[in-house]
């Protein structure tokens, strides 16, 4: 029997780091089942035991560099 953990493709604002709450830029599908969501700090603080484990990391942190698009207008 296996297993396919699916990781959803993108993080948006409202995805809060599961340690602080601030907002979320790695999402974490451990082996053994479960999601973990981590902002870049967090992430960094526990990325080796997370992929020694075998945890597939979706990591969203390049995010970080970007500055953010204007909101389109709503008129």
């Amino acid at each position: 029997m296996s297993t396919t953990t699916q990781v959803q493709s993108t993080l948006t604002a409202a995805d809060r780091c599961d340690r602080c709450g601030a907002q979320a830029y790695v999402r974490v599908a451990l082996p053994t089942g479960g999601t973990l969501l981590f902002c870049g700090h967090h992430f960094r603080d526990n990325e080796t035991p997370l992929r020694d484990s075998g945890a597939v990391i979706f990591d969203e942190t390049s995010k970080l560099d970007r500055k953010p698009e204007p909101e389109p207008d709503d008129e």
